[in-house]
């Protein structure tokens, strides 16, 4: 039948090494033409990338991070944007309209900002430019966090229009 609901999240399995859906979930992003074994690779790899991090960073251990998944989650909630704007016609004229972002929408927006800012860098293997990018975004920097600026910037420039949301 066309048009019919899947039932993804109840399907979607836990990665096999730290049984985090969210990782999960990641992994499914990351992933090109259905080469999961290739994404789990890319994604373990960065993780273990951002564990040797954590083992000489004082910084972290002062704010209780032992674990690079805690880096991957703090990234990913840092990344999250909490409005953005959508264009709306009202009255012959289109006005970019400030709006609350759905949970969903949230985690898809900031996994997707995260993997375009790392497939956007060249000359790296990928699962370094996927652990610099966690990094940077787990502390509040890095081309994922920019995007999330931006969208909350433009959002604040267009809160007179916010009237027409509904």
């Amino acid at each position: 039948m066309a048009g019919r609901i899947t039932h993804s999240e109840a399907q979607l399995r836990p990665d096999p090494k730290f049984n985090d859906k969210v990782l999960s979930k990641f992994i499914n992003c990351i992933m090109l033409d259905g080469r999961k074994t290739s994404a789990q690779r890319v994604v373990y790899n960065a993780l273990d990338v951002i564990q040797e991090k954590l083992k000489g960073n004082a910084e972290a251990e002062a704010e209780g991070i032992t674990d690079s998944i805690e880096i991957f989650h703090r990234a990913i909630e840092n990344v999250k944007p909490y409005v953005e704007v959508r264009s709306k016609r009202i009255g012959g004229a289109n006005y970019q309209v400030p709006m609350q972002v759905k949970t969903n929408r949230q985690q898809s927006l900031a996994f997707r900002w995260i993997i375009t800012a790392v497939r956007s860098e060249k000359g790296r293997p990928t699962h370094l430019k996927l652990a610099e990018e966690l990094w940077a975004a787990a502390r509040g920097e890095g081309k994922a966090m920019t995007t999330r600026d931006q969208t909350h910037r433009m959002a604040e420039a267009n809160k007179a229009f916010a009237h027409f949301a509904r």
